[in-house]
């Protein structure tokens, strides 16, 4: 089910970083320069960036100015020097259904060639902060492809992920055949792209694509405990601890273990690292600095 998105592009005002946690959390929260999104920040510290994607009537379809909206979120969060982790959500009925048809109904090869389209859509995995997604109800699709860019996918017990193109007409087209295979192995992701087939999310844990499975309606509340957990830690080493592991999915192991490390070694040049063992030694919490 999809609907064409109406241009938000005019009607958004760019975010302004104010150091005030108060004062920021009124500014995410209003919602003011969002049309398709909801931005707030969550945690007992407010240092959980929160975006829900808002499209119910649509189960939340992926049209372009959502997406554009999305990364503009993420680039407030990066900017943000309290928030040490995101989390993306949907609705209980569904994370995202899919990609807008609609959208792309009439589009042709040339306008996607050569205007590159869809590949600001990969945004996510490229923030250097820790980012979860909190899967309820469907992930199909660019919804699928979503969740898989950020680091950690928590599942509510009835999510149902897939890669549905194939019965378009078309393949994936914002890394589902990429990130699926590296997620679940060859076969598995072969089966899902070339039938369209869904996989539960007891499926998907068991095939490595989610991390764990939580009743639907605990399943956002875990991740902002997950995402406190993580913001709790240095947002600088966890930065680089982030690059570390992604660097497995890019790099032969010899090449992995060296880019591990290079940034084992950085580490040393930080306070955080200092700090850390030292709390450590004296056996007392580490009072992180992020520098």
């Amino acid at each position: 089910m999809a609907v064409f998105c109406r241009s938000a592009v005019s009607v958004l005002k760019p975010i302004t970083f104010i150091p005030s946690a108060s004062a920021a959390l009124r500014q995410y929260s209003s919602g003011g320069q969002y049309q398709y999104i909801l931005v707030d920040k969550k945690g007992e510290r407010k240092n959980v960036g929160f975006i829900q994607l808002n499209r119910p009537k649509a189960l939340n379809a992926l049209c372009d100015d959502l997406i554009l909206e999305v990364n503009k979120a993420l680039d407030s969060f990066e900017q943000d020097g309290e928030v040490g982790a995101v989390v993306i959500t949907g609705s209980e009925k569904a994370f995202a259904a899919g990609a807008d048809i609609k959208e792309m109904q009439n589009r042709t090869f040339h306008e996607c060639y050569g205007g590159n389209f869809l590949a600001h859509w990969n945004k996510v995995s490229a923030v250097k902060k820790p980012v979860i997604a909190a899967v309820n109800g469907f992930a199909l699709g660019g919804g699928c492809e979503l969740a898989m860019m950020c680091d950690i996918i928590y599942a509510g017990e009835k999510a149902q992920f897939g890669q549905p193109e194939i019965l378009l007409g078309t393949i994936p087209g914002a890394g589902g055949t990429q990130r699926l295979t590296r997620a679940v192995g060859k076969s598995l992701a072969m089966e899902m792209v070339l039938t369209g087939d869904r996989i539960s999310a007891q499926e998907a844990k068991q095939s490595g694509l989610v991390s764990k499975v939580f009743p639907v309606d605990q399943v956002v509340s875990e991740a902002i405990k997950c995402g406190e957990k993580i913001a709790s830690n240095s947002k600088l080493v966890s930065s680089m601890a982030k690059e570390a592991v992604n660097g497995a999915f890019e790099l032969s192991l010899t090449e992995g273990n060296r880019l591990e490390k290079r940034l084992f070694h950085s580490t040393f040049a930080t306070e955080d690292r200092k700090e850390g063992m030292t709390a450590f030694v004296e056996k007392r919490k580490a009072a992180f600095q992020d520098k």
